[in-house]
């Protein structure tokens, strides 16, 4: 017969859990991608953190590669996917979390 009681070390355990995951979506920024069109480079894609602009990325037409323009820096680099340029921006932006679990 398979228990149906929960014991309380259990019940603890969850609700400890339970409550890690919302104080680590309350704590752990959203970002927000959105696209314009540029003159100069087609489609322009921008990353977001509430109201600030992280920086912006797009697909170069000489060599295909994603160029990442964060905000806070003057680099440029060139990256193989426009998840790569996503994830640089913020890393250069001091928002990245990591998970250390």
């Amino acid at each position: 017969m398979p228990q149906t009681r929960i014991d309380a070390q259990t019940l603890a355990q969850f609700e400890l859990e339970q409550y890690i995951e919302e104080q680590a979506q309350e704590i752990a920024p959203e970002f927000e991608i959105d696209s314009v069109d540029d003159a100069d480079f087609g489609t322009m894609y921008r990353v977001w953190s509430g109201r600030d602009l992280l920086g912006t990325f797009y697909r170069a037409d000489v060599d295909g590669l994603w160029v990442a323009q964060p905000c806070c820096s003057d680099l440029r680099p060139r990256c193989e996917t426009p998840e790569q340029a996503q994830l640089l921006i913020i890393a250069l932006s001091g928002l990245l979390v990591a998970d250390v679990a």
